[in-house]
């Protein structure tokens, strides 16, 4: 951002009176509200750091650091003195009174606006550093910015910009707008890109699977040899990995022994117990595939979601980086589970999802259907908090957008879990529900 963009800023946010809500929304986005008015969202990303302002920012999680625990304890609610750009530098100083139940103190928000060094630092009146999102040492930089330490004054520069018009509110939307649609379709591109390694994974896994007559097959050529070496115990000699023998109809036959087997008898009933869990694989199978069709069908309908995506934020929310740890466990889950707002929507991804969630939910939890129709399961987990309405109009969408194939209007309805009584598989009944509406594209 531009100096002389940074200095008609401090005018414009000059008269407001009060920080109402400040907090971090993302790693190095923070979002502030000046006298209840619309929220500004200042994003201090290297490379990169603005200010803008958006209809709906979705964020995926609550902070609770340090540096977050003493943002709000110094600069929520707290009255605003006045705002400054010093001469010859990016940096906007907030300066705020906050006041407890014993006395008011002066503290300073100071925003680096930097390029390679963007920075968020809370001050005293002395310059003594508060806390900061990101902490400096001496070894790295010049200017360490540690707690407890006084900041060091950064030195000015000559800045020659071109000045263009900046019409405050409407340029902190614009802003918002150029960065979001030029971010938006690279992002979607490698979303689907890593979403669509995984369905070839997947898919590739479903057309190796063998069918039950295959497995059948076996189980009867090996139930058939183990008769076999029964029947010719004794002539075949310990350890042996091969033998000739006769066959029932006096034909000659090749075994091939389990290498394992010290006996002709424990040859035998390896043979018979691998014959018994083929047959055990075959009959258990179709729920396997099941199974893999619905996780497959799950993700299909989830490149969907991520092509429909109407900011990076939702899309991270949708398909967050994940160490591949937790990725293996959340492939091998059900249910997918998303995070807004620091609660999390979990959707089930087939039946055996369904039932799942329908069990593993609390009784506070908030459950969510389509309304008489054929729907995923959605359960926002609620730790017996209150469900903000954002969260709600998230969950209700993922419902439908996993559910139905046609855009359109659909209703959804909600209710805690205690509600909801399961009849037979995920076949429910539930009471005291209220509705959303919900238009799918």
């Amino acid at each position: 951002m531009k100096q002389y963009q940074l200095q008609e800023l401090a005018q414009y946010l000059s008269h407001f009176r009060k920080i109402h809500v400040i907090e971090r929304v993302d790693d190095m986005v923070l979002k502030i509200v000046f006298d209840r008015h619309e929220p500004l969202f200042f994003d201090l990303r290297r490379g990169d750091a603005h200010v803008f302002m958006c209809e709906d920012f979705k964020r995926a999680k609550v902070y609770g650091a340090p540096f977050d625990v003493l943002l709000r304890k110094y600069f929520a609610k707290a009255t605003l003195l006045h705002v400054e750009v010093p001469e010859g530098n990016r940096i906007m100083r907030l300066h705020v009174s906050a006041s407890n139940q014993y006395k008011a103190s002066e503290y300073v928000l100071q925003l680096e606006f930097t390029g390679r060094n963007t920075n968020v630092i809370m001050l005293d009146t002395q310059e003594i550093v508060q806390e900061a999102l990101r902490h400096i040492d001496a070894s790295v930089s010049f200017r360490s910015v540690k707690v407890g330490e006084p900041l060091l004054a950064l030195p000015p520069r000559e800045f020659s910009e071109t000045k263009a018009p900046f019409v405050l509110p409407e340029a902190l939307f614009e802003a918002y707008e150029e960065r979001n649609s030029a971010r938006l379709t690279q992002a979607i591109s490698l979303k689907k890109a890593q979403l669509a390694k995984k369905l070839e994974r997947f898919r590739a896994h479903l057309g190796k699977l063998e069918s039950e007559e295959e497995l059948e097959a076996k189980a009867q050529v090996l139930y058939y040899e183990g008769s076999l070496v029964l029947a010719n115990l004794h002539r075949i000699p310990p350890y042996a990995p091969q033998v000739e023998v006769e066959d029932f109809e006096q034909k000659p036959y090749t075994l091939n022994l389990p290498p394992n087997a010290r006996t002709p008898q424990e040859a035998a009933n390896l043979l018979f117990s691998q014959a018994k869990k083929l047959r055990q694989k075959a009959s258990s199978l179709h729920i396997e595939r099941e199974n893999l069709e619905g996780k497959i069908a799950f993700w299909e309908r989830l490149d969907g979601v991520l092509g429909r995506a109407k900011s990076v934020e939702e899309l991270n929310i949708l398909l967050p980086k994940q160490t591949h740890a937790k990725k293996t466990q959340r492939e091998n889950l059900s249910y997918e589970s998303f995070y807004i707002e620091g609660h999390k929507v979990m959707v089930g991804k087939n039946e055996k999802g369904n039932i799942a969630l329908l069990k593993e939910a609390k009784k506070s939890d908030v459950w969510l259907h389509v309304k008489d129709m054929p729907s995923s399961h959605v359960i926002i987990r609620t730790d017996k908090q209150s469900v903000p309405s954002q969260v709600l109009s998230f969950a209700a969408k993922l419902c439908v957008e996993f559910s139905q194939t046609q855009g359109g209007n659909y209703l959804v309805d909600y209710t805690p879990r205690r509600n909801v009584k399961m009849v037979q598989g995920a076949l429910v009944h539930y009471v005291e529900y209220q509705t959303l509406s919900v238009t799918k594209e």
